[in-house]
């Protein structure tokens, strides 16, 4: 990267950083690439939730990757390789549908934050006369309850090797969410984390739909993800809902259903924050509610 390239990027990027931090608005839109104004209102609302994640923070630049698609001859997915200046480290980014032209990716932090909030903007050459303009932003926790992503790999670890593979599964994911401040990125220490995700016997990888039984009943659980919505890592257990409408009796069949998934998964309940209940009754699914494991029977 070219020195000049290195310091418009650092001043694009410091500058959108800044706005994200104070939730400076005016200052977001009047940067947005022309063409994206429909997402307008999308980055808006992704920038008004992230607020407590950089609350007190000091924003600070990581990453700065600048990519060159001029040479395609049309829109296409698309794969850059970025190596380190040492050539001891190859950052792969994947753009989808991705028109010709220059495009910059910018990494920051907010230091020092209980959340380390981590940013990610896609930037886009407008030409001279407009320079870098924003074409997408990313903002998400870099700490769940404390702990960041090398601390969950670890602890991923230590639950495997204690046999506990439904426990390690939730936590590598907690692991790469907290490590990858941008979805569209990979290198070889996530690409490690995955494969030793997927290495772990007896997983939840191919479990669902899963059949819980719990007495005269039996559950259906869809799908169980890494939920961070309230920024704790807390698990949302997806189920097939009997169709219950009242409000009391959907709270306690909810109750019922990660009460029962807890039963046959012990381990998650001492190594997660808590449990999101989502309700799927004909293809539509439903909050119900989330709880603190402490308060799931």
């Amino acid at each position: 990267m070219l020195p000049q390239d290195r310091n418009e990027l650092s001043a694009t990027g410091g500058r959108l950083a800044v706005a994200v931090a104070e939730q400076d608005f005016v200052a977001l839109k009047a940067a947005l690439l022309p063409s994206m104004a429909q997402d307008w209102e999308g980055m808006r609302g992704v920038v008004e939730s992230s607020a407590s994640l950089m609350k007190g923070g000091q924003m600070q630049l990581r990453s700065l990757y600048l990519l060159d698609a001029t040479r395609m001859a049309a829109t296409a997915d698309t794969q850059f390789f970025c190596t380190s200046a040492s050539g001891a480290l190859t950052v792969t980014l994947t753009m989808r549908a991705l028109p010709p032209g220059r495009y910059a990716v910018v990494l920051a932090d907010a230091i020092g934050t209980p959340y380390a909030g981590q940013l990610g903007f896609i930037l886009v050459w407008n030409g001279p006369a407009s320079g870098w303009k924003l074409g997408g932003l990313t903002v998400r926790p870099g700490a769940l309850d404390g702990q960041d992503g090398v601390w969950w790999w670890t602890h991923a670890r230590e639950l495997a090797r204690s046999d506990q593979p439904w426990a390690a599964w939730y936590a590598y994911e907690t692991a790469r969410m907290l490590l990858l401040p941008v979805d569209i990125l990979s290198s070889p220490n996530l690409d490690k984390l995955g494969s030793e995700q997927t290495a772990i016997k007896d997983s939840p990888q191919n479990a669902f739909p899963l059949t819980i039984p719990d007495g005269p009943r039996t559950w259906k659980i869809d799908a169980v993800r890494l939920d961070p919505a309230l920024l704790h890592a807390d698990l949302g257990v997806a189920y097939e809902s009997l169709g219950i409408t009242d409000p009391a009796a959907q709270r306690t069949e909810a109750i019922a259903v990660l009460s029962a998934f807890l039963k046959s998964q012990p381990g998650l309940r001492e190594n997660f924050h808590g449990m999101w209940a989502y309700s799927v009754k004909d293809g539509k699914r439903t909050p119900v509610l989330e709880l603190p494991m402490a308060q799931i029977p």
